[in-house]
């Protein structure tokens, strides 16, 4: 007999997400070591649709270790989760979240990266936490590699263009799943891998000024990330079969700016390389358009038969299918031959930071990509980052973000309708954190306010935002109040 969902499933897991980088702080505590995001800077001179993490150089990174205090780098201190975390939880596990999503900082645990024994303080520092998180009745969601990569792997290797670092990373994954695989059962082990040209240096951590090609370097890395990725995924599958792996993507599929066949034709050809990396890491197979568009573009990437037996492992594969959701763009033709990214939809509106507000986005995305995998999918990142202003009395009135979320929950639920196996929703920052891709603290999520600027003053006072009611109703009553 066919049926349609009547809405969220009784056990439907929702959440909220941080990454260790934005909110744990303790930079140099513990024998931890220097990792890619302790050298993002706030810049408080460029326009704030125009703050994102670009193209890095090794000059820069040796620079921004030896600055002084003249320059601000505020994930180094974030809002000091590494010691508040009992307290945050509290507030977290307040909103009845079923579950919650972090990181763990690779340079936490390999402070170099290619460490001869993993750093036991920091594997100490997260049973604490894992163990604090299921005290407050969440389930713990945890990603492996969040933008920590250790600084030496960007000076004294290459990033993840070195084939090296494959080895490296598979030894962190082994030493995390043996640690923790008792305490956390859902895992992604590289946060939104598609990101090759947004996040490029956080990501892959290759300095533009220690290659030639810079653009094929992104693509060799990537290349030595997925073998890595399904390498990790494979011993936790034949170690610890209870565990669920995830491959996750920043949502990026895109429209056609026009009508026109050859808009069409390339934002096809937009999406199915937003679709790389889960194609080979949920598939097992390199697809015949990703060697076209090298091809297309000059990229030289160096791919062996051995490379290609590690995907065709199925246990090497995925258990589910993740994605963040922010907003949507437009491809012309023009600017697909150009390798640019997509263009800003004029219908619609933006935020400060220029991200467009696009809920049908949402379920268009979550319909395409279910289409493609027909693997479980969970919603790892959904959010909308803002000014938020504290009244006299200390109120926080964010009904813009109550009606974003509620637009975007309503569309997931439209999903769901479709036939889209959703199974977890994670609102992106739950506790206002530092921003990734511009290094602020103005630009907040949280349902919890957290009294720190941008520049690291404040007395670090949580408070409570409307929202933080709106989202602890919304779970109460697994998502049929809205209102």
């Amino acid at each position: 007999m066919l049926t349609t969902p009547k809405g969220f499933p009784s056990d439907f897991m929702w959440g909220g997400a941080v990454a260790a980088n934005q909110c744990e702080g303790a930079w140099d505590v513990d024998g931890k070591g220097i990792s890619v995001a302790d050298i993002n800077e706030f810049y408080d001179n460029i326009a704030v649709d125009k703050k994102e993490n670009g193209e890095i150089t090794a000059e820069y990174v040796r620079g921004a270790i030896a600055a002084g205090p003249e320059r601000i780098f505020p994930k180094r201190n974030a809002i000091d989760f590494y010691h508040t975390y009992p307290e945050d939880l509290k507030l977290l596990a307040g909103l009845g979240l079923k579950t919650f999503r972090t990181s763990i900082d690779w340079a936490r645990i390999f402070p170099n990266g290619d460490d001869a024994e993993p750093n036991e303080a920091g594997l100490a520092f997260y049973d604490r936490l894992f163990d604090e998180i299921r005290a407050n009745g969440m389930e713990p969601l945890v990603t492996i590699s969040h933008y920590e990569m250790p600084i030496n792997l960007t000076l004294n290797y290459t990033g993840w263009y070195s084939r090296e670092v494959i080895d490296f990373f598979v030894r962190y994954c082994q030493v995390v799943f043996d640690r923790f695989a008792s305490k956390v059962k859902y895992w992604v082990v590289v946060n939104q891998v598609n990101f090759v040209a947004l996040e490029s240096f956080n990501h892959l951590g290759v300095a533009a000024d220690k290659v030639d090609d810079l653009l094929s370097a992104k693509y060799q890395a990537v290349h030595h990330e997925l073998l890595a990725m399904a390498k990790a995924t494979k011993y936790a599958h034949e170690h610890y079969p209870d565990l669920q792996i995830g491959v996750m993507v920043g949502g990026s599929l895109a429209y056609a700016a026009s009508s026109k066949p050859a808009d069409v034709l390339a934002a096809m050809r937009h999406n199915q390389m937003e679709c790389f990396c889960t194609d080979i890491l949920l598939r097992g197979v390199y697809p015949g358009y990703a060697t076209r568009f090298f091809e297309d573009f000059g990229i030289h990437v160096e791919v062996s038969d051995e490379d290609l037996a590690v995907w065709a492992d199925p246990a090497a594969l995925g258990d589910f299918f993740a994605m963040s959701y922010y907003y949507t763009e437009m491809v012309t033709a023009e600017g697909f031959a150009q390798n640019n990214r997509g263009t800003r939809n004029p219908e619609l509106e933006a935020s400060p930071w220029g991200w467009t507000v696009d809920p049908q986005g949402f379920r268009f995305m979550l319909n395409m990509y279910y289409d493609r995998y027909q693997k479980p999918v969970y919603i790892l990142e959904n959010g909308l980052g803002a000014y938020d202003k504290v009244e006299e009395d200390g109120s926080i009135h964010d009904t813009y973000r109550i009606d974003y979320l509620r637009a975007h929950i309503e569309q997931l639920r439209e999903a769901i309708l479709d036939g889209v196996d959703v199974r977890g929703y994670y609102a992106w920052g739950p506790i206002d954190i530092v921003s990734c891709s511009s290094s602020e603290m103005s630009k907040r999520y949280g349902f919890i306010y957290v009294d720190l600027d941008d520049y690291g003053h404040g007395t670090g006072k949580r408070s409570l935002k409307d929202s933080y009611a709106w989202y602890q109703k919304v779970i109460a009553t697994n998502g049929e109040d809205l209102a």
